[in-house]
C-alpha cells in the first residue's frame, strides 16, 4: 500500500510540477491601468492610460510577457485627461488612438519608438475608450462605450458615418453588486479581433472602482461587424467574484495571442486593500473552446524570449544625464523648460502660489513598501519638498519653507520643524503598508523621525474620485528654483543582496513568551533583551502563554508572526484549575483551538490578532490541536498561507493549510489537508516549507518510531509531495520542530530543530546544498553554532525557533532597543 502511495504521489507531482504557474500573474505593478497591448513577430507593445501625467502613453516592450522594458513616451505635448487606448499596426504604420475631454484622437508612427505625430482629432467620433478594427477587405471601423461603432475613412482619421449603436452589453445580474446598480452596466473598452469568421468584442462593465466585484471582462461574438452580437456563454470571462481575492474591479481586458499560438488576456486590478497604488497589469492564460468561444484557464507555458530582457526601469535618478529620464512625469501639465539636469543636480522651477498648485515632477511607485528620499536645497523658490502626490490637494510630505520643515498630509499643513539640518537636507518618506514616515538627515545616513503613522489608505480613487493613484516626487512652489540630488526609490521588497543579518524567534517553556536573537554571521546567535520575553505570552494569547514561533517575511517586505495559543504549564502557573483547557481524555495532549496571528513592517510595530479555529469554522468545533503554525506567499494563488499541525479530538495529527487575509488577522477559508504521513495511523507534525527555485521543500516530524525529521518535495506549496523515506536530522534521539533558513550569498541552507530529549533541550543542526546531502553542525554550544547573551556567555533551552533575514538597518534598530547597542 506506502508503495503505491508513493507512486500515486510521485506521478502527480511530476505532472503538476510541469504545469505550475502563478495565475493570475501582476506583469506590471503599480498604476498601470487599461492596458493595450499588440504584438509585432515575438515582440509584444503595451501602453497605459496617461491622465492628467505627461508626457504620456509610456510603450513598454517584451517577448516574454512578463518582463517589460521602456520604449518611448508618445505623447511629448501636454494632453489632458486622456486613457483607456488603442495600439495597433495596421498597413505598417502604428497608431495610437485615445480619448481626451469627451473626443477621441490618433497618433501615427513608422517606428514603434518614435517619432509619434502629435494627435489628430478623429472627426465626428465623441465618446471614450476607442478601439480600432479591420475587416478582411481592409475597412477601417472605430468602436466607442456603449456599444456605438461607425467606419473610418483609410487614413484612420475621420468616422465616415455617425456612431450607431450595435451592441448593448452582457446584461449584468441585478442582484450583483457593482459601481452603479442595474441596469446601467457602464458599457465601455471596447476591443475587438477577427478570429476564425467571427469578430469578437471584449469590452468591460460593471464600473472601474467602487466595491471589489464591480469590474468585469465580457466578450460577445458576431459574423458581421454590425451584429447582432451573441453574448459568451462563459461571461463573464474575468470577475472579482469575492472580497476575499487579492485583486479587487477586475477589468478592462485586450485579448492577444503570442507566436506559438497560444493567448493571453491582460487587463487590470486593485490589489486588495491598495487603491492607493492604483489599477495594475494583469495576465492570465485563454483557451479557445470547441464551439468558439475563448475562456481563462489556470496555467500555460509563457512565451520565450529570444533575448533577455531587463524588466522595468530604474525609478532613481543621480541626475547626471542632461536629459529627464523616461520614469518622471508632469502632473496637469508638460514643462520641460523648468527642468535643468546633469552634473549630479536637477534644478526645477517652481510656480504657483503654494503647494496645492505648485509644479509636480512624480514617479510610479509599484510596492506595498518603499522609500523614496532625495537632498534638497530651497534655493530661491517660496517652498519645496518630497511628497507624495494625489492630486492638487490632496498629498502628504514635508517641504522646506524658510528655516522650517513643513509636514503636510491629505493636503494640510500637520506640523512645523526648525530645519537643523542645514541648507541642503535630504528628506526621506517610508510608505509601508500604507503608513507614512517622515524623516530628515543632513548627510543621509542618520536620521530624525519627524512624523510617523500617517494613513495613506483613503488617498484613492473611491474616496478622491479622479482614477489616479499616490505617487511620489518633487514639488516646488512659487517663481524660483529648487536643487534636488541623490533621488533614490527603494522598494522594501525582500531582496538577498540588502540582507545583512538573522533574526531568530523562539519561546522558552520557562515563561512561555516571545523571544528573539540576533546574528550577523549566521553562526552566532546573540539573545535580545536580556533573553526576556519581547512579547509575554500572558498578555497576547488567550491561554496565557505562546509557543512555536515562526517569522516570515512576504513579498511585500512586511514580517509576519504566527505562533500556537497554549500554555503547557497554565495549571502550573495559576492560569487554569485544570492540566489542558478541556479535557486531555476526549481531546488528548496539550490540547488548543487557536493561533496569535502578528505583523509588522519594521519588527518593532505590531500589531496583533487572536484566532480559534471552534469559532471560525463548524467542522472544527471539536478540533483537538491546532500547533506550529508557519506561513508562506502561496504564488500560485497570490495569497497568504498558514500551514500547521491540526486533528480533530485525539485523532492522529496531521498538517493543514488554510488562507488568511494580508492584514494578518482572520483566516479565510476552511483548513484543507497539506500531507498526511503515509501510514494513516502515524503523525506528522511541524511542517516546514522552503522554495528552492521551483521546488518546495517540506520537512515535518514523523512519530512512525522516534521523533525525527523527515523531508518532502513538491511544486506548490500545497503539494502534492513526493514522499521520500530517509531521514534527513542527525540525532537518534527525539526531536520535533525543523525550520530551515538560507545562508545570505550562498547555495547554503540549515535545518535547525528542537532535540527535546536532550537535557537540557537543544538545538540541533545540519547543513545541506541540495536536500540530498546534510552535513551535521552540531548543537548550539557544542559546535560551530552558538546561542550567547549580550556579554557572550553560552545560554541554554531555547526552543522551537524560526530563522528570518533582516537588512543592517533593521538590524541596528532591534540591537538599539534591545541591546542599547
Amino acid at each position: 500500500m506506502r508503495n503505491r502511495i508513493i507512486t500515486f504521489l510521485l506521478c502527480i507531482a511530476m505532472s503538476a510540477a510541469a504545469l505550475a504557474q502563478s495565475f493570475p500573474r501582476c506583469i506590471m505593478a503599480g498604476d498601470y491601468p487599461d492596458p493595450s497591448i499588440m504584438r509585432e513577430g515575438r515582440d509584444f507593445y503595451m501602453t497605459h492610460s496617461m491622465f492628467d501625467y505627461n508626457p504620456g502613453f509610456l510603450i513598454w516592450h517584451s517577448q516574454n510577457l512578463v518582463d517589460w522594458e521602456p520604449v518611448c513616451r508618445v505623447a511629448t505635448r501636454h494632453i489632458s485627461n486622456a486613457w483607456a487606448p488603442d495600439l495597433l499596426k495596421y498597413n505598417g504604420k502604428y497608431y495610437l488612438y485615445f480619448p481626451s475631454e469627451g473626443k477621441n484622437y490618433v497618433c501615427t508612427a513608422t517606428n514603434i519608438a518614435g517619432p509619434w505625430t502629435d494627435p489628430v482629432e478623429v472627426t465626428g467620433s465623441r465618446g471614450i475608450d476607442p478601439g480600432h478594427i479591420a475587416t478582411p477587405d481592409g475597412q477601417r471601423y472605430l468602436f466607442v462605450n456603449f456599444g456605438r461603432m461607425a467606419p473610418l475613412n483609410a487614413e484612420g482619421t475621420a468616422l465616415t458615418d455617425t456612431l450607431r449603436t450595435v451592441h448593448r452589453g452582457w446584461p449584468i445580474p441585478r442582484h450583483w453588486v457593482t459601481e452603479r446598480p442595474a441596469p446601467n452596466i457602464i458599457l465601455e473598452s471596447p476591443k475587438l479581433l477577427y478570429h476564425n469568421g467571427y469578430y469578437y468584442l471584449t469590452s468591460a462593465e460593471g464600473g472601474t472602482a467602487g466595491p471589489a466585484t464591480s469590474h468585469m471582462v465580457v466578450s460577445a461574438r458576431a459574423t458581421s461587424i454590425e451584429g447582432p452580437w451573441e453574448e459568451s456563454p462563459y461571461n463573464p470571462i474575468v470577475h472579482t467574484y469575492s472580497a476575499t481575492d487579492p485583486w479587487w474591479s477586475k477589468g478592462h481586458g485586450t485579448l492577444i495571442d503570442d507566436a506559438d499560438g497560444r493567448w493571453w488576456l491582460v487587463y487590470h486590478a486593485y490589489a486588495r486593500g491598495y487603491h492607493s497604488l492604483g489599477r495594475q497589469t494583469l495576465l492570465e492564460p485563454v483557451e479557445w473552446t470547441a464551439d468558439g468561444w475563448f475562456r481563462t484557464i489556470s496555467t500555460q507555458p509563457l512565451p520565450q524570449a529570444e533575448r533577455p530582457i531587463a524588466n522595468g526601469m530604474p525609478l532613481s535618478d543621480d541626475f547626471n544625464s542632461q536629459q529627464m529620464g523616461l520614469q518622471w512625469i508632469f502632473f496637469k501639465e508638460y514643462a520641460p523648460q523648468a527642468v535643468t539636469t546633469g552634473q549630479g543636480r536637477l534644478l526645477l522651477q517652481g510656480k504657483g502660489r503654494d503647494m496645492t498648485d505648485s509644479r509636480r515632477l512624480l514617479v510610479t511607485a509599484q510596492d506595498k513598501g518603499y522609500d523614496v528620499q532625495v537632498k534638497l536645497r530651497q534655493g530661491s523658490a517660496r517652498e519645496a519638498g518630497l511628497i507624495l502626490s494625489y492630486n492638487d490637494t490632496a498629498f502628504s510630505g514635508a517641504t522646506l519653507k524658510g528655516r522650517q520643515i513643513v509636514i503636510y498630509h491629505e493636503g494640510r499643513q500637520l506640523s512645523t520643524h526648525a530645519n537643523t539640518f542645514g541648507r541642503s537636507v535630504t528628506l526621506r518618506l517610508r510608505n509601508l503598508g500604507q503608513q507614512l514616515t517622515v524623516q530628515a538627515s543632513s548627510d543621509g545616513q542618520q536620521w530624525t523621525t519627524l512624523t510617523t503613522g500617517l494613513d495613506l489608505s483613503q488617498m484613492n480613487h473611491n474616496r478622491l474620485r479622479g482614477f489616479i493613484a499616490l505617487r511620489p516626487g518633487l514639488a516646488v512652489a512659487g517663481s524660483g528654483k529648487a536643487e534636488f540630488s541623490h533621488f533614490q526609490y527603494s522598494s522594501h521588497a525582500p531582496q538577498e543582496a540588502d540582507m545583512a543579518a538573522y533574526l531568530m524567534v523562539y519561546h522558552r517553556d520557562e515563561d512561555h513568551g516571545l523571544h528573539m536573537a540576533i546574528s550577523h554571521d549566521g553562526y552566532t546567535f546573540t539573545a535580545l533583551k536580556g533573553d526576556q520575553p519581547i512579547f509575554s505570552g500572558d498578555t497576547i494569547a488567550e491561554q496565557h502563554g505562546i509557543r512555536d514561533p515562526h517569522i516570515y517575511r512576504g513579498p511585500d517586505g512586511a514580517f509576519y508572526l504566527a505562533m500556537t495559543d497554549l500554555h503547557v504549564y497554565g495549571q502550573r502557573d495559576g492560569f487554569r484549575t485544570t492540566e489542558w483547557e478541556r479535557s486531555g481524555d476526549q481531546y488528548g495532549w496539550g490540547n488548543n483551538r487557536g493561533l496569535v496571528l502578528m505583523k509588522s513592517w519594521d519588527l518593532v510595530n505590531w500589531k496583533r490578532a487572536n484566532v480559534d479555529f471552534s469559532r471560525l469554522f463548524t467542522a472544527w468545533s471539536e478540533i483537538g490541536c491546532a500547533w506550529a503554525p508557519e506561513t508562506i506567499f502561496d504564488e500560485t494563488t497570490g495569497r497568504y498561507m498558514i500551514y500547521l499541525t491540526m486533528r480533530q479530538r485525539k485523532e492522529p495529527n496531521k498538517l493543514y493549510y488554510c488562507y488568511v487575509n494580508e492584514d494578518y488577522n482572520t483566516i479565510e477559508t476552511e483548513p484543507q489537508l497539506l500531507f498526511q504521513y503515509p501510514d494513516e495511523h502515524y503523525s506528522a507534525i511541524d511542517g516546514d516549507i522552503t522554495k528552492v527555485g521551483d521546488t518546495y521543500h517540506l520537512c515535518y516530524v514523523s512519530h512512525d518510531g522516534s521523533a525525527h525529521i523527515m523531508h518532502a518535495t513538491g511544486p506548490t506549496p500545497r503539494g502534492p509531495w513526493q514522499f521520500d523515506a530517509r531521514q534527513v536530522s542527525a540525532p537518534r534521539i527525539g526531536h520535533e520542530a525543523p525550520h530551515v533558513f538560507k545562508r545570505i550569498g550562498e547555495q547554503k541552507y540549515v535545518l535547525m530543530y528542537d532535540i527535546y530529549r536532550l537535557n537540557p533541550m537543544n538545538f540541533g543542526f545540519v547543513e545541506t546544498s541540495d536536500f540530498q546531502n546534510f552535513q551535521d553542525l552540531g548543537v548550539f554550544n557544542g559546535g560551530v553554532m552558538k546561542y550567547v547573551g549580550a556579554d557572550g556567555s553560552p545560554l541554554t533551552s531555547p526552543k522551537h525557533g524560526a530563522v528570518v533575514q533582516i537588512t543592517a538597518e533593521e538590524a541596528q534598530t532591534l540591537k538599539a532597543l534591545y541591546l542599547n547597542d
